[in-house]
């Protein structure tokens, strides 16, 4: 009793308490002249909260708002304040003005945010059918907003109140017909929907929306705080002048300064954020002392900030963590503190609530609906726009606090408002899942591009008598010439250089002739014959960024045209790609790393590829990692996420698909790159040498060597047909052994493994048995590959030419031209010990040269037929003698196979593409037929008896 007296003593005569708790203080007691204890505590509480409800409603795709909403509620006087003594402890109300204060400054950062957010060019481009969408659903919702105000304002307020009915439903119309354009932009991109017509129009409606609802609240406010009708307008007129004076002198004069920074092209720098935020405090002070809210100052200085060159992404990137990881749930959260659900006491208070959450979806759905479907939209888009303009979200509650403060709404009518936010924002992701599945956006895009008709079926191209299907008339691929390449920065030599090996024999280009001298040597040349050039092949070089929580990201997808142009990574590929004999397109897309597999098979897919080319990690991780320095060889194998995105792929694409884990394919890999430097006097003397880095000299010998183990199975014969697709350039040489399993067969003397490879795993089991190597050995079951296999002897001759493996390495030996045969050798070899050999021959064949520009191990990822137990039961033993008896870890072996597993692990000195074949890959069977109708080189036959 003494210790707290006297701590109430020292407060009362100004000492601090020095000791703090050791002098019994109490931590959650107030004290005015110290009040960050307190305030960490209920920062504290408030975060912890919102994130714990934050990760359950995520998973529903619902925004971070309604979490800090319902924690506000939850800690507020609803749910916690009914714990005696709770609300004067943790949030006593001489504590509540300081809480409020940091929350209003995060509040008026985060709109200038939201006008970083809003661009204007595309409010500009759209501006027909945002204008309608827009203005249809402002109208009604305001409306009707309006007529209920009146039973509002009768039923509900105070009899003091000195607010007008014609400002109280001024507000109340704005209030329902607002739309939450951050947590809009936010919905369309987790949906992947910003890029469709839904999302184009939703988006450029809802910054129409934004604009006219923040103006129509500013003046809401102005009417407010002025005294007299005169007041409001000297105030209107002074904030119009603010807003010319910031348009037409401010942000001329700061993008001069911008370009003279430099920070227009290279991102915001540290001055010049410290300048964007005094122009925010600055425009907040004046809007404020006139008599409007602050926020509108700040919002202001938003929407004059400049798009060019990707500053309002970068400028985004610089403060938004701390605004919406600290401000943003303190101000949310105070909305729920002051939301009492218990003041919703009688039938008549709960008549209101249905009331208002009926008009408001009623109202903002009707009108988006409506004026959708007079823009041309089918009524199924037509209900997705209403749905989604109907979602209000944070800027709702923001108006709310706005008239709760300025008392233009009282504490009922406020929380009967805030459940309507919380049932507005919760239902727009599940009806627009419902009304918009992805299934029906490919409907609709098909209808739309006239391939189907509205029943679903495909419509014939005009002039086609066969009657064939589509599917018939595709034809089937013998040779890959469409290619989709995902992209990534620590892979793009390795790509470039197999897109160069894909794309063939370029053409010697004719000599120039200067333009003066045409006309003389032109009759020269008449009998010239004239070189015609060679189709190329197709590659479209997709690549992928990762959407995070932040709404720089959503920015960045609202502007993704322009920051695919910007991109380096894109740039260096179309430009290099063109002088590869390669028609090159590109593309770049912002999804959730779960997406990514989705993302890029869709894309595949519109691109009519049929291969598709996916680099392993470098790093492990699926996106471009930004600090290569704690990467290792080991680390890309063991990444679960990134071999989740691999088994994704290989699950969903319909195109064959290749997967090149690069161990310098076009020149050494950078992470088995090491750097030492030792001191001594010679450096010091010579430091400047030493500091020089020595340039890298051309490859000498620009070759490559392949290596393809063939055991039999879809993705073999794949296999086999790319190597001699690669093979067709004259610097390519290739092997190709066709490796049968027999048991009774002797093994060579010299069949021996190589040494084990330098692989310390302690991320990894140490033991391992057939049972836990869970091989994805066939898309097919093992029962169904096994029911395929002749129940004949190994011995026998019949067997061997009723194989259609057999027949297929056969028929492809022997159809090779003239000139493909002095590069590509067809070798079979018989053994008990199958992937043994295969090693022991890769080991041979690739790696011997040092010179040339890398070799590759071609395999197919599944092997079926027979001896395939044998694989499985022998990669135990190859993986224990090397020393690595996981391997790559069981998540790498089923996206790979067990024979690309074992060429990793043995360190062999060239990089493996491992094949799946898919779409329309021949079989063993098709292929036959149709190899013997014509030349291989031919590219494409026809698609036969299917």
């Amino acid at each position: 009793m003494s210790s707290v007296s006297s701590t109430a003593a020292a407060s009362a005569t100004g000492a601090p308490n020095q000791a703090g708790i050791l002098e019994g203080m109490n931590p959650s007691h107030y004290n005015a002249s110290n009040p960050l204890t307190l305030f960490i505590i209920q920062a504290s509480i408030i975060l912890i909260t919102c994130r714990l409800l934050h990760y359950p409603l995520s998973r529903m795709r619902q925004p971070r708002v309604i979490a800090e909403v319902v924690g506000g509620i939850i800690l507020g006087p609803t749910v916690m304040g009914r714990i005696p003594g709770y609300m004067n402890t943790i949030f006593p109300a001489p504590s509540m003005p300081l809480l409020s204060l940091v929350a209003n400054l995060g509040l008026v950062i985060f709109l200038f945010l939201v006008g970083l957010e809003v661009d204007i060019r595309m409010l500009l481009k759209n501006w027909k059918v945002a204008v309608s969408v827009s203005s249809a659903g402002m109208i009604l919702p305001f409306g009707l907003g309006a007529a209920i105000a009146y039973g509002l304002y009768n039923q509900f307020q105070d009899s003091d109140n000195r607010i007008s009915f014609g400002v109280y439903m001024l507000f109340i119309g704005v209030a329902m017909a607002i739309t939450a354009f951050p947590v809009l932009a936010r919905i369309l991109t987790e949906l992947k929907l910003l890029q469709t017509d839904v999302g184009l129009i939703v988006l450029s409606a809802g910054v129409g929306n934004d604009v006219v609802g923040w103006i129509l609240l500013a003046l809401t406010v102005a009417l407010v705080n002025a005294g007299t009708g005169l007041t409001a307008l000297y105030v209107l007129l002074v904030s119009i002048a603010w807003i010319l004076f910031l348009v037409y002198i401010v942000r001329p004069a700061f993008i001069w300064v911008l370009r003279r920074d430099g920070s227009l092209e290279n991102g915001p720098s540290q001055s010049m954020v410290a300048l964007t935020l005094l122009m925010v405090l600055a425009s907040a002070f004046f809007t404020d002392i006139i008599g409007v809210h602050a926020i509108f100052g700040g919002f202001l200085v938003g929407l004059i900030c400049p798009h060019e060159g990707g500053f309002a992404v970068r400028m985004t990137e610089k403060i938004e963590d701390l605004v919406s990881v600290l401000f943003l749930p303190l101000y949310f959260t105070l909305s729920g503190l002051r939301t009492n659900i218990g003041l919703l006491d009688d039938g008549l208070v709960w008549a209101y609530v249905i009331g208002v959450v009926a008009i408001a979806f009623f109202a903002k759905i009707s009108g988006g609906t409506l004026a959708a479907r007079l823009n041309g939209m089918v009524w199924r888009e037509s209900l997705t726009i209403g749905v989604l303009m109907s979602c209000k979200g944070l800027v709702e509650l923001i108006v709310l606090n706005i008239g709760l403060q300025a008392g233009i709404l009282s504490t009922r009518v406020f929380t009967i408002f805030v459940v309507m936010a919380l049932i507005t924002t919760f239902a727009t992701t599940p009806l627009v899942m419902w009304l918009y599945p992805p299934w029906y956006q490919t409907k609709i895009e098909a209808w739309k591009r006239g391939e189907i008709d509205w029943d679903g079926n495909v419509l014939s191209s005009e002039g086609d008598d066969s009657g064939a299907t589509s599917g018939q008339q595709k034809g089937v691929t013998t040779k890959f010439s469409k290619v989709t390449v995902l992209l990534r920065l620590e892979s793009l030599p390795s790509v470039l250089n197999f897109i160069n090996l894909m794309a063939g024999e370029r053409l010697r280009p004719a000599a120039k002739v200067h333009k003066s001298k045409i006309a003389v040597i032109q009759e020269e040349d008449e009998s010239a014959p004239s070189i015609v050039s060679k189709r190329p092949l197709v590659v479209h070089g997709m690549r992928l960024v990762e959407l995070t929580q932040r709404s720089s990201a959503v920015m960045q997808v609202s502007e993704v045209d322009e920051l695919q142009e910007r991109d380096p990574v894109v740039n260096v590929f179309r430009s290099l790609a063109r002088f590869l004999n390669v028609a090159v397109s590109t593309s770049l897309s912002i999804a959730p790393d779960s997406s990514f597999a989705e993302v890029l098979i869709t894309k595949a897919s519109a691109q009519s590829s049929d291969l598709l080319l996916i680099p392993w990690s470098e790093t492990g991780a699926i996106s471009d990692s930004p600090d290569t320095q704690g990467a290792s060889l080991e680390n890309r194998f063991v990444s679960h996420q990134h071999n989740l995105f691999i088994n994704k792929v290989l699950d969903g694409a319909c195109c064959t698909i290749a997967i090149m884990v690069n161990r310098g394919f076009g020149g050494a890999v950078a992470l088995e790159k090491t750097l030492s430097r030792t001191i001594s006097h010679i450096s010091i003397r010579s430091r400047k040498a030493a500091d020089t880095l020595a340039p890298i000299v051309p490859v000498a010998d620009p070759s490559h060597h392949i290596f393809s183990p063939f055991f039999g199975g879809e993705d073999d014969c794949v296999a086999l047909r790319f190597v001699l697709q690669l093979a067709s350039k004259k610097n390519v040489t290739a092997t190709i052994v066709r490796i049968v399993y027999k048991s009774d067969t002797t093994t060579e003397p010299d069949l021996q493994l190589p040494p084990p490879a330098q692989a310390h795993r302690r991320d990894l089991p140490t033991s391992l048995s057939t049972s836990n190597i869970p091989t994805r050995l066939s898309r097919d079951d093992t029962t169904t590959a096994s029911s395929q296999k002749p129940s004949v002897s190994e011995g026998s001759t019949d067997v061997e030419s009723q194989n259609p493996d057999s027949n297929f390495f056969q028929l492809m030996a022997d159809s090779l031209s003239e000139e493909l045969s002095q590069r590509v050798v067809f070798e079979t070899f018989e053994t008990n010990q199958p992937l043994h050999y295969a090693i022991f021959k890769a080991r041979e064949e690739v790696g011997q040269s040092l010179r040339n520009a890398g070799d590759l191990v071609v395999v197919g990822r599944s092997q079926r037929g027979h001896g395939l137990s044998q694989i499985r039961e022998e990669l135990v033993s190859v993986l224990d003698t090397l020393g690595v008896p996981s391997g790559a870890g069981a998540e790498t072996r089923k996206c790979l196979g067990d024979v690309a597993e074992a060429v990793i692990v043995s360190g062999i000195k060239a990089s493996v593409l491992v094949l799946q074949a898919g779409g329309g890959a021949l079989g063993r069977s098709e292929t036959i037929t149709c190899a013997g109708e014509g030349d291989f080189s031919s590219g494409v036959v026809g698609l036969s008896g299917l």
